[in-house]
């Protein structure tokens, strides 16, 4: 195509993908870890904080973090430690760029020794409670580490007022929350291999059925009703339906998450150690052009970097 017409074809074109659409994944492991044979890129505190001041000067503005705990028990007891790693890898960040929007994992799997997003009572069923007081606590400690929008993920019903109210108990009005709406997918595979978050019943008991796009919709309005900021949907490609429906019925921020199988089976890693991104950033103009607000993905550096070339 000639060069005057594609630049008439871009002056009238909706709007484009930018670096400010984009929200990084960061999977944070311990300094004195090494990356060993994870399928998904990792990051120590360390390398957190040089990739977050690389990110802002591209134009990413946001950030979402994912953190366990070296130390796992039954009870999921390090998961609202504040000296445990998801605190420091918050502090770290907004030290870099304070800025920079936080956003967080709220969850017990991984802290959890069986992987799963619950913790079992004496029968090995989901004790709700217990699990509800836990991320509650969790949510907690991660906002007074100074995340912006705390994003509970376990999908138990009931959990986001959980964990509304026990912020606004411990005085952290301000901080938002993002809750997963989440299709059972087996595209979550690499993460679960790189955060030792594998299920050990081999299914996250509260994950939506793919086939009900319907029950989704109800329980994201669920979600709003006890005060969700905004919601993240995932797999990003998978919900792309329910995504345009929530973008007439909700009023908040929509956030499809682009997630693991979507980045390993979107990108190509060339010979030079460069990663090839088009066809993964190609997909998120189906995201945005469907109401997307951000897309958080594991590619956004390289995504960035392409848009600013």
């Amino acid at each position: 195509m000639p060069s005057h017409r594609l630049a008439v074809r871009k002056h009238l074109g909706g709007p484009s993908l930018s670096p400010a659409d984009l929200t990084m994944t960061f999977l944070v492991r311990e300094d004195d870890e090494e990356p060993g044979n994870r399928p998904m890129p990792t990051f120590t505190v360390a390398e957190l904080a040089e990739a977050i001041r690389t990110l802002d000067d591209l134009g990413v503005r946001s950030g979402k973090l994912f953190a366990g705990s070296r130390v796992r028990d039954d009870r999921a007891t390090q998961a609202a430690s504040p000296t445990g790693l998801m605190a420091r890898a918050i502090r770290a960040a907004k030290k870099a760029r304070p800025n920079f929007t936080v956003i967080t994992e709220n969850c017990v799997c991984s802290h959890n020794t069986s992987g799963e997003c619950w913790l079992a009572d004496l029968l090995g069923e989901v004790d709700v409670e217990e699990t509800k007081e836990v991320i509650a606590a969790q949510a907690v400690t991660q906002a007074e580490a100074g995340a912006d929008i705390i994003g509970p993920a376990s999908m138990i019903p009931g959990s986001v007022k959980t964990v509304r109210d026990a912020l606004n108990a411990a005085g952290h009005r301000g901080a938002l929350l993002m809750p997963h709406l989440i299709f059972d997918s087996d595209l979550y595979g690499g993460y679960r291999a790189t955060m030792g978050a594998t299920p050990a019943s081999g299914t996250r008991a509260f994950q939506l059925d793919p086939h009900r796009p319907g029950e989704a919709v109800k329980v994201a309005v669920d979600m709003v009703d006890e005060g969700a900021d905004a919601i993240l949907l995932e797999p990003a490609l998978f919900t792309v339906d329910t995504l345009v429906t929530l973008k007439e019925k909700l009023g908040v921020p929509l956030m499809p998450f682009s997630v693991s199988g979507e980045y390993a089976r979107l990108t190509e890693r060339r010979p030079d150690g460069t990663l090839y991104v088009r066809p993964l950033a190609e997909s998120y103009t189906v995201l945005k052009r469907s109401g997307a607000d951000r897309i958080i993905t594991y590619a956004a550096r390289e995504i960035a970097e392409q848009l600013t070339a």
